[in-house]
C-alpha cells in the first residue's frame, strides 16, 4: 500500500487499502461499503455486527455473515425480540457465527429497542438518518492520512449516547461512526479510489427517509 492508502486490485482498479485482495472483502467495499441504506432489517444487521465485529477484524464478521443471518431470522428485529434463553443456547452452539453469549442477549435486547424507535420514528432508518453528519463539517480532503485517524465523531457520539439512553448496549461511539460508515451516512472511501465518486452520487440522489 503507498501513502495515499490506495491499492491497485487485480482488476487495474485503485481502491482503498483495507479489503486488500481479498475478493469477498473486495465485493463488500465495491457494492456495499459506503452506499446509502434505508431498510430497516439492513441496518438492524448493519449495526449488530458491527457489535459483534468488537475486538475482531471486519473480515471474520463478513466471512460468518450468512450464518449470523441464518441464526438471527435475517435480522428481522420482530422475530430475534422473541427469541428465548433456548435461542440463545442455540446460538452459542453455533460455529458458524461468534459464539459471545453477551454481544447475543445484547442483539436480542436490541430488536426489542428497535421496535420502539419503530413505533417512535416510524421506522429505524428516520431515526439514523438524522444524526448524518453535516456536509459542511465533513473533512476538506479525505485522503489516507486523514481519514485513517478518524475513529468516531461528535455525531457518532451523540447517536451512542441516544441508543444507550434508550437502552441499546454494544453500541459505542466507534462502533457507531463504522456503522456510520458501512450504511453510507458518511463516504470514507480514500480519494482516487473508483468507489468514492459512485458512492458520493448516490448519496446525492439519496432520499433520506
Amino acid at each position: 500500500m503507498s501513502k495515499t492508502g490506495l491499492i491497485t486490485g487485480v482488476d487495474g482498479k485503485q481502491r482503498c487499502w483495507w479489503p486488500g485482495n481479498d475478493p469477498e472483502y473486495i465485493r463488500y467495499h465495491d457494492e456495499e461499503w459506503g452506499w446509502p441504506v434505508s431498510d430497516d432489517y439492513r441496518l438492524f444487521e448493519k449495526i449488530c455486527l458491527e457489535g459483534f465485529q468488537a475486538g475482531l477484524s471486519w473480515i471474520t464478521i463478513l466471512r460468518k455473515r450468512e450464518n449470523f443471518r441464518a441464526g438471527f431470522n435475517h435480522f428481522n428485529f420482530y422475530e430475534v425480540s422473541k427469541f428465548t434463553n433456548d435461542d440463545v443456547e442455540r446460538l452459542l452452539k453455533d460455529t458458524g457465527i461468534v459464539r459471545h453469549r453477551g454481544k447475543i442477549e445484547s442483539t436480542i435486547n436490541n430488536a426489542a429497542r428497535a421496535i420502539e424507535i419503530v413505533e417512535d420514528f416510524g421506522s429505524l432508518a428516520s431515526y439514523f438518518w438524522k444524526f448524518e453528519q453535516p456536509e459542511e463539517t465533513r473533512p476538506k480532503k479525505c485522503d489516507y492520512a486523514t481519514l485513517s485517524q478518524i475513529t468516531m465523531s461528535d455525531e457518532s457520539k451523540a447517536l451512542s449516547k441516544d441508543l444507550k439512553k434508550r437502552g441499546w448496549s454494544f453500541v459505542g461511539p466507534t462502533t457507531c461512526y463504522a456503522f456510520m460508515q458501512s450504511m453510507g451516512m458518511v463516504n470514507d472511501h480514500v480519494e482516487g479510489c473508483h468507489c468514492r465518486e459512485k458512492v458520493e452520487q448516490a448519496r446525492k440522489a439519496f432520499k433520506r427517509p
